[in-house]
């Protein structure tokens, strides 16, 4: 399967303090997700979205993108840029 790129990456904490991670691809974002201890609404979007294109499915990187930032804000996790 090909990598499915957004840009402009979106930067989120990590668990290393002091450390971000720009992330720009569905891959990159799915692994985020899995780490976030906080998983509302948005983060089951984003998550299904992910999943969705990985499975090779047809879905928008805007869309993917937009959803992952969604989800960064409401846990917390999203580092404005």
């Amino acid at each position: 399967m090909a990598t499915i790129w957004f840009s402009p990456p979106v930067f989120v904490k990590t668990e290393l303090v002091g450390v971000s991670y720009a992330c720009n691809n569905v891959r990159g974002a799915s692994e985020q997700l899995l780490k976030w201890p906080k998983r509302g609404p948005k983060w089951h979007r984003a998550s299904a979205l992910c999943l969705q294109a990985l499975e090779g499915e047809e879905v928008d990187p805007k869309e993917i993108r937009s959803a992952f930032e969604a989800a960064a804000k409401e846990a917390k996790m999203l580092i404005p840029h």
